[in-house]
């Protein structure tokens, strides 16, 4: 019997992948890119040369107020207004017509109108009502210009957030609420156990988008004569009529949005790690 013997081929290497053709479209996104990387330099270059020490001495620590107001506010308004969101979306989600109604009432005006618009109508159009309020007692609350503002970033907020947590609930499948009621699971058991563990889920995401869009609205307080950051914006401006002041204000939200866009990237990652497997 012959042998036979085998002969072993050496690999031919994967031939290169062919260059990419300059299409119109990719020739236009490039220099586009570069448009923008000018700009960014151009701007930095300009930071650089206007640089004036006596105006970071007088001007920052009152940008640090500022930025520490429109935290306070953001902050307090995400919280309230979540809490506020909780009844409205049950409200959303009962089967009592009159309930119903009136939530949605609200949340289609708050949702369906500028919040620039809603703040104007507490801040200046309550002050039209000022006997009635002071005989009840409420215009030491809405005299000062932070509680109308916070008052007006609550309602707005909790619109949304109602939706979005209404929303979330509503997306988690029946089967679930009929495998609680197999296990001898009551209502309350149901959604705190099953339910709101995977909505929370689903609405993740949402919730940081509205945060995010709080956070940049939050700018207008500074029409109703409060000193957030753009407020310490504008008054550095008028004394010094450098617009390089809003430049840094920009520079400081893109800040803000930037790291709360990581963080709750970081927070969605570690809360649907099990999703993944």
């Amino acid at each position: 019997m012959s042998e036979v013997t085998h002969t072993l081929v050496p690999a031919q290497p994967a031939p290169a992948p062919p260059p990419k053709a300059w299409t119109a479209s990719r020739i236009s996104g490039s220099l586009l890119m570069l448009l923008w990387i000018a700009a960014a330099i151009g701007l930095v270059a300009y930071l650089y040369s206007a640089w004036d020490i006596d105006k970071v001495e007088r001007y920052a620590p009152k940008y640090r107020d500022g930025l520490i107001v429109t935290l306070t506010l953001v902050s307090l308004s995400i919280v309230i207004g979540a809490i506020v969101s909780v009844p409205v979306a049950i409200g959303r989600m009962s089967n009592n017509p009159v309930i119903s109604r009136l939530a949605f009432a609200y949340v289609y005006i708050f949702r369906g109108t500028p919040l620039i618009a809603q703040l104007f109508l507490i801040y200046y159009g309550l002050g039209s009502f000022r006997p009635q309020l002071e005989a009840v007692g409420l215009w030491v609350f809405f005299r000062d210009a932070w509680n109308c503002a916070l008052f007006a970033f609550t309602l707005n907020t909790a619109a949304y957030q109602a939706e979005i947590l209404r929303g979330a609930v509503e997306s988690v499948p029946r089967g679930q609420w009929e495998g609680a009621a197999a296990l001898g699971l009551n209502r309350v058991q149901t959604i705190w156990k099953i339910i709101l563990p995977q909505a929370l889920i689903v609405a993740l995401r949402p919730y940081g988008n509205e945060i995010i869009l709080m956070l940049k609205g939050s700018a207008i307080v500074a029409l109703v004569t409060v000193f957030d950051l753009m407020g310490e914006t504008r008054r550095a401006f008028s004394r010094t009529y450098d617009f390089q002041m809003y430049i840094w204000a920009a520079v400081f939200y893109f800040v803000m949005v930037e790291t709360l866009r990581n963080v709750w990237n970081w927070l969605e990652a570690g809360l649907t790690r099990h999703l993944k497997r």
